[in-house]
């Protein structure tokens, strides 16, 4: 990374933190990444958030093909150098949270396999990850580097004390599996806290039966949105209903009552969902 960094001081670059803008500097991460995620030259690879250029150039490698979709104008310019030579590259300035990826992955990759490949800032990681999973897109696999926590609580099992509302859609879409950590020294400027890199290996049904998939993620995100309360309390606040009514369903459900929003499985949130939507 020393010459990219070059480039951008060259370029009067400057990070914006609002951005969440921390760049690859360690050698050996981007390419442990390209290999460990699942691409090989008959696969395409969306990536977000290139940066500099330097997971792209990695991903350039072990690809047929790879879109890198960067929010920050600014770098175009950059990685129009940095990238230079790489035919197999296409690069598009867009917030990765409101283009119509599936139209867009359509038109450049085709019937190409589809995998994501990212670092992604820490102060988007949620929305964009969910944003992955709940697309027409359905990626082959994602894998991302993340914030240390963030991927704990991506991979946490369901009914433990890590896990969260995302966890749960993670669970329902995908299988989750840690792969590597990363120092906060592997960046520049460098953050202050440690990453991990992280594959979600997409499903091919869910792992439950829900009649109502909407209702049963207002239903976790319900539940999960007062973590201090128990279940019972949390449900019935986040959707407006009875207190003995979200009680008597979750008996019926085979879930204490004194039960908080972790202690549940993603078996058990599927059903309660179907007795509160009887």
């Amino acid at each position: 990374m020393p010459g990219e960094l070059e480039l951008l001081r060259r370029r009067g670059f400057t990070f914006d933190k609002a951005k969440g803008q921390n760049f690859l500097v360690d050698p050996g991460v981007a390419p442990r990444m390209a290999r460990l995620c699942g691409a090989d030259k008959s696969c395409g690879v969306l990536e977000i958030g290139p940066g500099a250029g330097v997971l792209t150039r990695a991903l350039a490698g072990v690809a047929g093909k790879v879109m890198a979709v960067e929010l920050d104008s600014r770098l175009l310019p950059v990685l129009e150098e940095t990238l230079a030579g790489l035919d197999n590259v296409t690069v598009v300035q867009g917030d990765i949270l409101t283009l119509d990826l599936p139209a867009l992955i359509g038109s450049h990759f085709g019937d190409m396999p589809v995998h994501v490949c990212a670092n992604l800032p820490y102060y988007i990681t949620s929305p964009i990850v969910m944003r992955l999973l709940e697309s027409r897109l359905k990626p082959a696999s994602i894998t991302v580097m993340v914030q240390k926590e963030a991927a704990q609580r991506l991979c946490a099992p369901m009914g433990t004390r890590t896990c969260g509302a995302v966890t749960a859609a993670v669970r329902y879409w995908a299988e989750p599996r840690m792969l590597f950590p990363v120092a906060r020294g592997a960046f520049y400027p460098v953050p202050n806290v440690d990453s991990a890199v992280l594959r979600l290996v997409l499903r091919a049904a869910p792992p439950v039966e829900v009649a109502d998939e909407a209702f049963f993620f207002r239903l976790i995100r319900a539940a999960f949105g007062q973590r201090r309360k128990t279940a019972a309390n949390a449900v019935s606040a986040g959707l407006g209903m009875e207190k003995p009514h979200v009680q008597a369903a979750m008996e019926r459900a085979g879930i204490v009552p004194n039960a908080r929003a972790e202690n549940i499985t993603l078996e058990g949130y599927a059903r309660l969902a179907g007795e509160l939507g009887l």
